[in-house]
């Protein structure tokens, strides 16, 4: 064999041994992982899952495409405050002191200290981790006594401030305890609540960026409140705070955040919930009268685009390679049937109900998890999943995988394409009131009649020889149309028997 050829040969193969070198190395690297949580966006917001939105939707629409959605996720609540708990926690909420319901601006940590999360665990594996948007979990804000406001451990959470209805005692010059900072987050930047909620104001890692010294009278549209949109409560408000400017200022954070990581050797977790679209339907100049859905419309896509520079500044950074991105809602849309009438558009698609509701427009919700390399691009699974298994997802990239959350079940195997199913327990519904369902393959039991949240029938007495209970073929009646609780008794007692065991009371 001539010389020039055996030293070809042995360039070509020793340039093959780097690249398998270099790829096993990138496989080996943990992922960074961003999770973008929108606030109240319906499974039918998003063009890519219904082709008649009147809502355009690019940017998550490409997001679907590079990577699998889910066609049966679920959000663990259907408000919002249990949904983060779920997420950061990878346990139902009602297993915590809060039973029912949201928190308010002034509430207490919901998340105990001694309470495992994702961000501590992924802390222990050596990521800089960080919070940026809507908490909504509880903050130990600090008084001028020195004393903090704080919760009952071992009590059911009162989300009337356990009695603190005073804003003029907190020391808002001192840093609070508990919130971002205690549940394992590096660093934050937050609203304490809802956009809806006071108090109107920022905190950085714990401390105000401007003290609440101002305040609002409210913007209660009693004329006519689906007019707009733009609702939110009385309250006290940071002087410079804007309604308009809560969106772009935690994307803007973020994407400094992400520009940081560039250089950095750590791997990062962001867990970016957004304020959006939840009320007050606020879009900024660019977006208002850009869609035919009304403020609503409008400040959905522009959620959209938000989300795309998100995704773009990890592009433009260096990052997107390595990073496992999930997109997702905390809830379905508070979508009324006047405004499906007035609009012509269905943000929770054909399911029946909305936000707060036990049936399906109340938590059936767009999940989305791009990582290339790993997830097939295109991809869709009809697995049941719920936020709660988020926790262990994570924790299955890592050999130390920790201890396993209770109500968490790993989907890696589904996002590698490994395996179309998932061994796991029942998941179980929560309303907005605390009433409960659980799914089990086909079938949906929900206990008790009524929506159990914003929609009528809410909480309807049965009548004599009718059910007392709700039972749903979800293979085959996807809308909850047709009670079959009556004609299916040993299912209706073997589901009845089984969240009675998970529940525990």
């Amino acid at each position: 064999m001539r010389p020039n050829l055996l030293l070809l040969i042995f360039f070509l193969a020793a340039f093959a041994l780097q690249s398998c070198t270099q790829q096993e190395t990138k496989s080996q690297k943990p992922p960074n992982i961003v999770f973008i949580l929108a606030d109240d966006l319906g499974y039918g917001d998003i063009s890519a899952l219904n082709p008649e939105s009147k809502i355009k939707t690019p940017e998550l629409d490409k997001l679907a495409s590079a990577g699998i959605r889910f066609s049966d996720a679920h959000s663990n609540s259907s408000v919002c405050t249990p949904t983060r708990y779920g997420i950061l926690t990878g346990q139902y909420c009602w297993r915590s002191r809060m039973k029912k319901g949201v928190l308010l601006g002034y509430s207490p940590s919901l998340i105990e200290e001694n309470t495992q999360t994702v961000a501590k665990f992924l802390q222990k594996q050596g990521y800089t981790t960080a919070c940026i948007g809507k908490w909504h979990l509880g903050v130990d804000f600090r008084l001028k006594d020195g004393t903090y406001i704080e919760g009952k451990p071992g009590v059911d959470f009162d989300r009337k401030l356990i009695g603190f209805n005073d804003y003029k005692k907190i020391d808002f010059s001192a840093p609070a305890k508990g919130g971002p900072k205690g549940a394992g987050f590096d660093y934050s930047y937050i609203l304490p609540a809802s956009l809806d909620f006071e108090p109107y104001m920022y905190l950085e890692n714990n401390l105000a960026v401007e003290a609440p010294t101002d305040s609002t009278p409210g913007n209660d549209l009693n004329a006519d409140p689906w007019a707009t949109g733009a609702f939110w409560r009385k309250g006290q408000m940071a002087p410079s705070f804007s309604f308009e400017g809560v969106l772009p200022t935690f994307t803007n954070k973020a994407s400094d955040f992400l520009a940081q990581q560039k250089k950095a050797e750590k791997p990062f977790f962001l867990y970016f919930p957004m304020n959006a679209p939840h009320t007050p339907w606020v879009p900024t100049d660019e977006f208002k009268n850009s869609s035919p859905v009304g403020q609503y419309g409008d400040f959905v896509q522009m959620v959209d685009a938000e989300v795309g520079k998100i995704l773009a500044s990890l592009k433009e950074n260096g990052l997107e390679e390595n990073t496992l991105v999930v997109f997702t809602s905390d809830n379905g849309a508070y979508w009324r049937p006047e405004l499906i009438e007035r609009f012509g558009h269905r943000s929770n698609v054909d399911f029946r109900g909305m936000k707060a509701d036990i049936w399906e427009g109340g938590h059936h919700i767009p999940f989305f998890v791009k990582w290339p390399g790993v997830v097939n691009a295109g991809s869709i699974s009809d697995e049941t999943i719920s936020l709660t298994d988020f926790f262990a997802t994570v924790q299955d990239l890592f050999t130390d995988k920790g201890t396993k959350p209770k109500d968490s079940f790993s989907v890696l195997p589904v996002l590698k394409a490994e395996q179309t199913e998932i061994d796991r327990a029942p998941v179980i519904h929560h309303s907005g009131s605390g009433k409960f369902a659980i799914r089990s393959g086909k079938w949906k039991l929900i206990e008790g009649l009524g929506s159990g949240g914003f929609t009528e029938p809410k909480f309807p007495e049965p009548k004599e020889g009718e059910p007392v209970g709700q039972l749903y073929d979800m293979v085959n009646d996807l809308q909850e149309t047709n009670n079959v609780y009556l004609s299916e008794p040993k299912v209706v007692k073997e589901l009845t028997e089984k969240l009675e065991s998970m529940r525990g009371y």
